[in-house]
């Protein structure tokens, strides 16, 4: 289900949700049965154009269906499943390293920024990689994330810089402020 509401626009095939979800393909066939009937996704098909093996055959492909009438309410539980989980993520984050500020957003909220975990600290880079690679596979989705250094980032908080300036304005979940930015962001607003 997460593949499909983090690429509404995107349409798929069965085999191709089997290598994707890595999982039996009579699992995803009466998975995507299921959600047909609930009307979450719509099948549709397209005639190969003859340069396939079986040219005449109908291949049968599948997507979020946009008009279904709970399909907010379904990303939003999702998004906030994510989030319950993610509660772990910022653990394991801070276990490798030291972490002054860490905030979700992007795929982790269901929106689209530039980057979707933000953090300022010093971090094992490996070990960060095998965490986002380990994310990545969880929630079905590529995760981009930005590490600043605590220098880089006074640095560029310094310089106003455009990149920065989006991400402490923008929409977050902020799982660690050692740097007290929410703090200064309310303080700012009184």
């Amino acid at each position: 289900m997460m593949l499909f509401l983090n690429q509404p626009e995107e349409a798929f095939f069965i085999r191709e949700l089997t290598r994707r979800i890595n999982t039996q393909i009579n699992a995803v066939r009466r998975e995507i049965e299921n959600l047909s009937r609930f009307g979450l996704i719509t099948e549709m098909e397209e005639a190969d154009s003859g340069q396939a093996k079986r040219p005449g055959l109908k291949r049968k492909y599948y997507k979020i269906n946009p008009n279904f009438p709970l399909l907010l309410e379904i990303k939003s539980l999702m998004i906030k499943s994510h989030l319950l989980m993610d509660k772990t993520l910022h653990r394991e984050i801070a276990s490798i390293g030291n972490v002054e500020y860490l905030a979700f957003m992007g795929t982790f909220l269901g929106q689209k920024d530039p980057v979707d975990l933000f953090i300022v600290g010093t971090l094992d880079g490996d070990k960060m990689q095998q965490l986002i690679n380990k994310a990545e596979r969880d929630m079905n989705a590529q995760i981009n994330f930005t590490c600043l250094s605590p220098q880089e980032f006074a640095y560029r908080r310094e310089i106003t810089d455009r990149f920065l300036i989006s991400v402490l304005n923008g929409n977050k979940c902020v799982a660690i402020d050692k740097l007290n930015l929410e703090k200064e962001k309310k303080e700012t607003l009184l």
